[in-house]
């Protein structure tokens, strides 16, 4: 029996599943090739070497955010507001040029506003504001990154509607739990899973791990913001962090252009499972300045090495 390779995406626009399932195995498989697995190569995008599946859930992020109140909407933004200062404050702290650093600054004394009155649409209008400023950083527009401001806070949202918990259906399953479902669905009820998680799926998946009884040989974390103290991690649950016991090994890579990433080590904020598993971060540096993309970080080697070591030790018998 093939085990699951199971992708969990992040934020983002609408997406065709398969294309996107087709796009991470090559990514993959270009990533195994440098790794030398060439000849794990084709039995990886023909899916010969696993089960390989895409839990999608960003269509659920496309019903109306509304059956809540303006002062919902407007908490979404305050968060969004507080994931990109403490975004700019990291990458102040190290910013990749010297250039970066007045954009970086005027950046944060938009988010920080003095002398003035909240108000409805003041904070979004300071989120918008700021992120004009950010979208002039290198990559975030002109790379393949976001084309707008708008499109920018638009899908930084995905990430506050997830921890707001809210949003409820017409059964009274909030946003978070039925995205959450989408990935239990797709993990299957038991056997060896392989998870490949990237952005926000990152947060989805440990969530979702926690109620996963089949056996996970590899959880693998791509670009996660779990690392940000203020923003997300304090958001997740359950409280305190912890690695999910089905978990028997867990790699987390970022890399330092990725501007939507906590840097602290993962292993330092998040407690062990009863097997002793911990996080293990690494830092990859990807070609170009738009570096956030899953595909990105599938096609380093030390990424996709380990995944594919991961499926052949699965289907040893």
């Amino acid at each position: 029996m093939k085990p699951r390779l199971v992708f969990v995406h992040g934020i983002g626009g609408p997406r065709d599943p398969a294309a996107e399932l087709d796009a991470w195995l090559r990514a993959l498989a270009e990533g195994a090739r440098a790794a030398g697995h060439a000849r794990r190569v084709l039995d990886l995008i023909q899916g010969w070497a696993a089960d390989a599946r895409f839990a999608y859930y960003g269509n659920l992020f496309d019903t109306a955010q509304g059956q809540g109140s303006a002062s919902e909407g407007e908490d979404t933004d305050d968060l969004v507001g507080v994931l990109l200062r403490e975004a700019v404050e990291v990458r102040l702290a190290e910013p990749a040029t010297d250039d970066e650093v007045p954009l970086l600054r005027r950046a944060h004394a938009q988010l920080m506003p003095e002398g003035d009155p909240q108000g409805a649409g003041s904070v979004a209008r300071h989120v918008l504001t700021a992120s004009n400023t950010l979208l002039s950083l290198p990559g975030l527009r002109t790379f393949g990154g976001w084309a707008s401001a708008g499109l920018m806070v638009g899908q930084l949202r995905q990430v506050t509607r997830y921890l707001r918990r809210g949003e409820k259906d017409e059964e009274g399953l909030s946003l978070d739990t039925r995205i959450r479902r989408r990935v239990e669905e797709t993990l299957g009820p038991s056997g060896p899973t392989i998870v490949v998680a990237h952005s926000l799926g990152t947060v989805v998946s440990l969530e979702a791990l926690h109620a996963h009884q089949g056996c996970v040989p590899l959880l693998v974390t791509l670009g996660s913001p779990m690392g940000m103290s203020t923003a997300v991690r304090p958001r997740m649950r359950p409280q305190p962090l912890q690695v999910p016991g089905s978990v028997e090994r867990w790699l987390n890579f970022w890399d330092r252009d990725d501007f939507i990433v906590g840097r602290p080590r993962l292993e330092k904020v998040v407690g062990p499972n009863s097997l002793s598993v911990l996080p293990f971060t690494r830092r990859v540096d990807s070609d170009g300045a738009w570096v956030h993309p899953a595909a990105k970080y599938l096609a380093q080697p030390a990424v996709a090495g380990p995944v594919v070591e991961a499926i052949e030790a699965a289907t040893r018998p």
